[in-house]
């Protein structure tokens, strides 16, 4: 039995196998996953899951009939040891052989360690999956000092919450300001100003140097002071799993390289999610996205095209974060911009922030306010007047051509 073969079950895998079945394949499908988990959603575990607004069992993309339903071979906690492309067949840790005719390497990424003196001790922690946070969650209730290693956007997301839960936080961040990679100055200091007024102490142009403690951390060295933290999360980026693939001899760059199609440097191997490295028409560039969009469009992409289909994947890049009670959402990539113009007054915390080039949009970023975001995503490409875009009083989707 051959078929259709998934590695890995988070949101690239598990929208794939459901895209194969709403295709009309009726032959064999086999999801390959780590966790012991049915396919979840990865965005709330900084956010909802660990502030106990949502439960474990609503994190899952479907029910658990579902799989059984469409019969779909879920193979959990379970690792790929080797690929050979030549042969079709994985090598699995409990000795399996797997063949397939089509494979679907999902593999995600994992958070980059930061392994400085300490970095074993007891009471520091990664968030990338539910185990995580739920040792998060276990340590927080007991904790009173928390340190974020890492201004990005899951260590603000813990942040918020965190200080809600009446911990002392600091948050380190290594360049001049928060969110530096990912955003422009207006939007981190917006949101400087805001964990702020919250009660977190954020340090930027700072670096976690060294982890103190006996057998548990009991602070955070930086330079030549110390910050007492009995719990620390370290936030500083994503890997691409890619190890298995490149042993393969398949193409690698900063991920797994795939064309338009999701398909990589082998015909029947095809790839989706965090670990790719493809190839955006949209932003004339290759690119590798840690986005959940991204990894569902991948996902009906190849699982199209694993089926003999021809579907491209061309859409433009868009992004979430839930801060306190503040919806961020961003379309584009603002630091591509030459010039940029608010929409609405920041101190409402109601806003947009749009960026251009050549005059044209690029990119959108807007706070609370859902509504504008819809029209912005379909401004993104256009030539519209600085004036018009500040105007309140003119409807954004009245600019849509």
């Amino acid at each position: 039995m051959a078929g259709m073969v998934i590695i890995g079950c988070g949101q690239a895998g598990g929208q794939a196998a459901a895209s194969l079945r709403q295709e009309k394949y009726d032959g064999p499908i086999t999801m390959i996953g780590q966790e012991p988990y049915i396919p979840y959603q990865r965005p709330p575990l900084s956010k909802q899951y660990l502030s106990g607004e949502q439960e474990k069992e609503k994190l899952s993309l479907r029910q658990e009939s579902f799989y059984s339903e469409k019969e779909i071979n879920l193979k959990l906690e379970t690792s790929v040891l080797s690929l050979d492309p030549h042969k079709k067949e994985l090598q699995l840790e409990n000795d399996e052989t797997v063949t397939y005719d089509k494979l679907l390497i999902a593999t995600g990424g994992r958070p980059r360690k930061l392994e400085v003196d300490g970095h074993t001790l007891k009471g520091i922690h990664y968030l990338r999956n539910i185990d995580d946070v739920d040792a998060i969650k276990t340590q927080m209730s007991t904790s009173q000092n928390l340190v974020i290693v890492g201004g990005g956007y899951i260590g603000l997301e813990v942040a918020s919450v965190a200080i809600k839960r009446g911990l002392t936080v600091s948050v380190l961040e290594m360049e001049s300001r928060i969110l530096e990679r990912v955003t422009t100055e207006e939007m981190s200091a917006f949101y400087h100003q805001l964990h702020t007024d919250e009660g977190v102490n954020i340090l930027t142009s700072t670096q976690a140097k060294a982890f103190k403690g006996s057998e548990t951390v009991e602070s955070v060295v930086c330079g030549d002071h110390e910050i007492p933290a009995d719990l620390v999360i370290v936030g500083i980026g994503i890997l691409p799993n890619t190890e298995m693939a490149e042993a393969a001899g398949l193409e690698t760059n900063n991920g797994l390289v795939v064309d338009e199609h999701c398909r990589t440097s082998n015909e029947h191997i095809f790839a989706a999610g965090d670990c790719t490295n493809h190839p955006n028409p949209i932003l004339n560039r290759r690119l590798r996205l840690e986005s959940v969009p991204n990894a569902m469009e991948q996902g009906r992409v190849a699982a199209s095209n694993m089926l003999g289909g021809s579907k491209s994947y061309a859409s433009m890049p868009w992004f979430w974060s839930d801060q306190y009670e503040h919806k961020l959402q961003m379309v584009g990539f603002s630091k591509d911009s030459d010039q940029s113009i608010v929409r609405g007054d920041m101190e409402s915390k109601s806003f947009t922030v749009f960026y251009l080039k050549d005059d044209s949009i690029i990119a959108a970023d807007s706070v609370n306010n859902p509504k504008e975001f819809m029209a912005s995503k379909q401004l993104v490409g256009k030539k519209a007047s600085i004036e018009a875009l500040a105007d309140t009083s003119i409807e954004l989707k009245t600019l849509v051509n």
